[in-house]
This record gives C-alpha cells, sequence and structure tokens, in this order.
C-alpha cells in the first residue's frame, strides 16, 4: 500500500468516526470467511457496516476526534462495526458475538463517549431509532383514539338502552 491510498484509507476512517453515531472495535482472530461475510450480511441487514483497518492507520485517523480516547482498543487483529443509527452496530456486534466465540468485542464509542464491553452490551439492549419511532407514534395513536372511543361511547349506551326497551315492550 503506497501512502497515497494509506492517506485516502485514514480519510476514509475519519468520516467514518465522525459520522457514525457508534462504533464497535473487535477482535476477530480465527473467524472463516463464512463467518465474517455472516457478519457483513448481519450489519447490512441492520444498516450498519463492518470494516477491517489497520490499527495504525485507525490511530491516525482518531487524531483530534471526539471519540479519540477509543484508540486503546486497537491491538492485535480488530475490526470496526459501526452504523449512524446509535444502536444497529451494537446490537449486530453482540448478537454476533453471543452466536461466535472467536469474535471478542473489545470496546467502542458513542460520539465522544468510549465505551468499554459492559457499555456496549447496555447500547445493544437500547430500542433502535425505528422501534422508538414505533412507539412513540403508537403513544401519539393512544389519546385519539380513547377520545373516538368516549365519543362514541354514549350513542352505543344509548343504543344498547332503546334495544333493551323495545325487546321488553315486544315482550309485554
Amino acid at each position: 500500500m503506497d501512502r497515497a491510498q494509506k492517506e485516502k484509507l485514514v480519510e476514509e476512517l475519519g468520516q467514518i468516526f465522525d459520522s457514525s453515531g457508534v462504533v464497535v472495535v473487535a477482535h476477530y482472530a480465527g473467524l472463516t470467511v463464512a463467518e465474517m461475510q455472516d457478519l457483513r450480511a448481519r450489519a447490512r441487514e441492520a444498516d450498519a457496516s463492518v470494516r477491517v483497518a489497520k490499527n495504525r492507520l485507525a490511530k491516525i485517523a482518531l487524531e483530534g476526534k471526539p471519540c479519540e480516547s477509543m484508540g486503546e482498543y486497537l491491538t492485535g487483529m480488530t475490526v470496526l462495526t459501526y452504523s449512524e443509527d446509535p444502536v444497529a452496530a451494537a446490537k449486530v456486534a453482540a448478537g454476533f458475538a453471543k452466536d461466535n466465540s472467536k469474535f471478542e468485542i473489545l470496546g467502542g464509542a458513542m460520539g465522544e463517549n468510549a465505551l468499554d464491553v459492559a457499555g456496549v452490551e447496555a447500547v445493544s439492549k437500547m430500542p433502535s431509532r425505528e422501534e422508538l419511532i414505533a412507539t412513540i407514534a403508537g403513544m401519539l395513536g393512544a389519546p385519539a383514539s380513547g377520545i373516538a372511543g368516549a365519543i362514541g361511547a354514549p350513542a352505543s349506551d344509548i343504543a344498547g338502552i332503546l334495544s333493551t326497551i323495545e325487546d321488553k315492550a315486544e315482550a309485554a
């Protein structure tokens, strides 16, 4: 890899560190090509990405970034899992780590906050952006359906009373 390619790679990594909601660093030593493809496929499904980069170049890209403290995790054979959604990459990494013992999460960063293994686990258990939007939409719709039910309730009560009176009149 010549100097120009390294500079381009450092720039790409810098953009990843700037624009990602979460970055997870993990060891992947011993994973087969098929297992790495599985990790990449899971990441794609969750709108996340996986990147293997040289640690030295990643540390250079981290210089001056808010998440610079994450550089301590960049040792050995590391892979970066990242996403704009602050939860997606952590969910993918944690799920893959549960299924594959060779994939060891070291830590990561969420914005300017460095995360240890427990931090990545905690982030992975949070609801995703889509789940939060669905929950909020449901909460916003609940009062409207309650109001509609309350408005319709007196009419249905009156109809029930009239039906009962009519049944009694026919029986008499």
